[in-house]
């Protein structure tokens, strides 16, 4: 008997002013999937992830959630001042769970410390946020966004501002996650690299979904259809996605 899906939507529309958004969206996601989510520019990939952790909640059609979310928002440059130390800023992955007016206890540090570790940035406990690289800033917001031990981990563009190296570490650490956790993972990207190299499925998203496969039978087809209006562009600054899809393909 197959697994329910711990998301799920069905027949999801989205509109702004009548300006459409989301339209007829289905997809099913199960336990332990490593989702990419891909597509241009103003595609709504945003969006449906606003609708998935509820910062959106009007919309038409049905989503289904099953199990606790850790969200990992694109992020803007780190304000050097920024006057907040890093244990301070993934406590606030708890504030749910304590509330406004308790007090964080000795365990809720603990737990700070262990996802920290877990993520091989321990050292950086009582570091100020503005003393931070751009690749560890966005590790701790990950921290953050694990220290309530969610079911699914959602990641908006989390390589934005970070370079190479980094974005291996980071690729590694969801992999880590998938591995020993069978934590859900989705991940928003332009990088197609980072993309076809981890995921499992991909939801190629253009207001409406385009396709919804296995990570292995996306092929250049589908790609030119999901970028059509600007496929030359994107194919330019993606100078790899050929290569990225025939490798996965075997062809290379």
């Amino acid at each position: 008997m197959k697994n329910e899906p711990v998301i799920s939507a069905n027949n999801l529309n989205y509109s702004v002013n009548n300006n459409q958004i989301l339209t007829n969206i289905f997809f099913d996601i199960y336990k332990g999937d490593f989702v990419g989510i891909i597509g241009p520019n103003g595609a709504g990939k945003s969006t449906l992830v606003k609708i998935i952790t509820g910062e959106i909640e009007k919309y038409s059609g049905e989503v289904s959630i099953k199990g606790k979310i850790g969200y990992v928002p694109q992020v803007e440059e780190i304000i050097s001042t920024f006057p907040m130390k890093v244990y301070e800023l993934v406590l606030l992955g708890l504030y749910k769970e304590v509330g406004p007016i308790k007090r964080f206890k000795k365990y809720h540090y603990q737990k700070v410390k262990e996802v920290l570790q877990l993520l091989s940035i321990e050292e950086l406990y009582d570091r100020q946020i503005g003393k931070l690289s751009g690749g560890e800033y966005r590790r701790v917001m990950i921290a953050r966004a694990l220290v309530s031990d969610p079911d699914i981990l959602i990641l908006d563009e989390p390589e934005a501002n970070i370079d190479k190296p980094g974005q291996e570490l980071l690729l590694n650490i969801l992999k880590k996650l998938k591995e020993e956790k069978n934590m859900t993972i989705i991940l928003v990207s332009h990088d197609l690299n980072m993309i076809f190299k981890e995921t499992t499925r991909i939801l190629c998203l253009n207001k409406t979904l385009h396709c919804h496969k296995n990570t292995r039978d996306i092929n250049m087809k589908d790609l030119k259809e999901l970028y059509s209006e600007d496929f030359e562009l994107f194919a330019h600054l993606n100078g790899t996605m050929k290569a990225v899809v025939d490798k996965h393909d075997g062809n290379t």
